[in-house]
């Protein structure tokens, strides 16, 4: 089963890094405006998506200028701030409310979630810009034909981490 979840991993990991390319790109350049600038980057994970809140301040290697979003400084929030916001659904109502209220305070911010079709409103349609975790389903089928092994926190933290490298990127070439 360890085999099967780990190929399976493998092509979720891929298809992001394939279908998202220029999307890890424009977030990238996005996010590091504000370490650039006075700003800091704010994260703001959803259920289990707070992994990437952890690993972004606390990791063996933080985010520069990272910072976890609380509801108190969501009014302290500058234009020179950007918001890294990760939710599981493109739909789940924390994570619109706070792309709303940002959109509104005209906050810039990237979102990764996995869409849903059709949806009203989703978070693909209020970020600046918006990289789908692409899993719908879990990885695994079991005996009744039902599939589990929905590792939603582990393809948040790849594209966590290849936001990063490419923020880093930016960021060393802006201060040569």
């Amino acid at each position: 089963m360890l085999k099967m979840f780990t190929t399976q991993l493998t092509g979720v990991f891929k298809k992001i890094a394939e279908k998202e390319e220029f999307s890890f790109e424009d977030g990238a350049r996005l996010l590091a405006q504000a370490p650039a600038g006075d700003g800091s980057i704010y994260l703001y994970g959803t259920k289990e998506m707070k992994a990437v809140e952890l690993e972004a301040v606390e990791g063996a290697e933080p985010l520069q200028a990272a910072k976890v979003l609380t509801e108190a400084e969501i009014d302290e929030l500058s234009d020179a701030d950007r918001v890294l916001l990760f939710s599981r659904f493109s739909t789940d109502r924390p994570a619109l409310e706070l792309a709303q209220l940002l959109r509104e305070k005209m906050i810039p911010f990237v979102a990764a979630s996995t869409v849903i079709e059709p949806a009203d409103q989703d978070l693909s349609q209020l970020a600046d810009v918006h990289i789908d975790l692409r899993l719908t389903k879990g990885l695994l089928p079991d005996e009744a034909g039902n599939r589990y092994g929905f590792p939603s926190a582990m393809a948040a933290l790849f594209v966590y981490h290849g936001l990063k490298f490419t923020i880093d990127e930016i960021l060393a070439e802006y201060e040569e």
